[in-house]
């Protein structure tokens, strides 16, 4: 496959994107080309280590190729798209639960499906140019693909905050918020990867690590804990209002511009997440929503302003002060027999 590429180096699976030109963007056979490998490296005692990298300067994966489901979703046809999400999902736990150290390095944008493939490993490296951020509030979809988890493991309110606003983390808060482990400067790279190829031994990552220069969510987490502290989007909304600080005007400019659809059930499922603490369940949660999110949500508005005529205009269902409690209510409800699977070919 063009877009990726997978082999065997020394002691190691290797997994590297190959489509630089469209920020390594994942498309549905490149993430079912993904779960085969890990099927097959699983139980090969020559695999190791699996190490996962990307080509070009600009993104290690800068999310899911949506251009499909946009397409086939305007029509009618939401089969596509719930199959998508289901199949991806099942990759991503495989990711997180895979049984061998998983190490991925992650230069530019990692946003969206590429968390799914990137922050789920045991070593996850970032560097200079790094820049993770769950974006998904702002096509009209949750944060997903196992991410609701990362941000309901962060400290204090900052997983309500960074998937309710879509702000975006340096190395330094990539690693503070829980979406990677190591900084290691990106020249050393090359190097390492031939390493760990040669010896699969993670004991190199570590020494090959350092100290990032400060990002500023350290110094914004009390205030985020302060007005992220609420059980609906309401209760945000109105600790934010009544703030007349920087840091309230600034965040709600960022939560006025995503569907209020999205954010009210983001921070309903990153609260369930956080009781429970399991992949599976939080990518459970997340389908329930995903599931829905062309025929009862915002998603396919969201696209079309975002990516397809980007206008950045997008007409949500529902204004931010006018959101019915039932609708957030609605998008989590149990799938019944359309509940998400782990399963192939179901």
């Amino acid at each position: 496959m063009s877009d990726i590429s997978f082999r065997k180096a020394g002691q190691t699976g290797r997994i590297t994107f190959t489509r630089p030109k469209a920020l390594n963007a994942m498309s549905y056979d490149m993430c079912i080309a993904i779960e085969d490998a890990l099927d097959v490296w699983a139980t090969d005692d020559e695999v190791k280590m699996i190490v996962i990298d990307a080509e070009g300067e600009k993104a290690f994966c800068a999310g899911g190729d949506i251009a499909e489901l946009y397409e086939t979703g305007t029509k009618g046809d939401f089969a596509y798209g719930r199959k998508f999400w289901a199949d991806e999902y099942r990759m991503n736990a495989k990711l997180f639960e895979f049984p061998k150290p998983v190490v991925s390095f992650m230069q530019g944008f990692t946003m969206g499906g590429g968390v799914g493939v990137g922050c789920h490993g045991s070593h996850r490296i970032v560097g200079e140019s790094s820049q993770i951020a769950m974006p998904e509030c702002g096509i009209g979809l949750v944060p997903d693909v196992g991410g609701s988890l990362i941000l309901a493991r962060a400290p204090g309110r900052l997983g309500e905050y960074l998937g309710l606003t879509a702000a975006r983390l340096n190395a330094a808060d990539a690693i503070y918020a829980g979406f990677a482990d190591y900084f290691i400067p990106q020249d050393a790279w090359p190097a390492l990867i031939t390493q760990l190829e040669e010896t699969a031994d993670y004991a190199l990552i570590d020494a090959a690590a350092s100290e990032p220069e400060a990002g500023p969510l350290t110094t914004q987490q009390a205030d985020i804990d302060a007005h992220f502290g609420g059980e609906t989007l309401n209760d945000i909304l109105n600790a934010l209002k009544f703030s007349d600080s920087e840091f309230a005007t600034g965040a709600l400019k960022k939560l006025s511009r995503n569907s209020p659809i999205a954010m009210g059930a983001a921070q309903e499922i990153i609260h369930r997440v956080r009781q429970r603490d399991d992949i599976r369940f939080a990518l459970d949660q997340e389908y329930r929503f995903t599931f829905r999110a062309m025929e009862d949500g915002d998603f396919l508005e969201g696209i079309r302003a975002q990516i397809i005529d980007k206008d950045r205009n997008p007409q949500w269902k529902y204004s931010l002060d006018a959101l019915p409690a039932g609708i957030v209510t609605k998008m989590v409800l149990p799938l019944g027999a359309d509940a998400l699977t782990f399963e192939k070919g179901e």
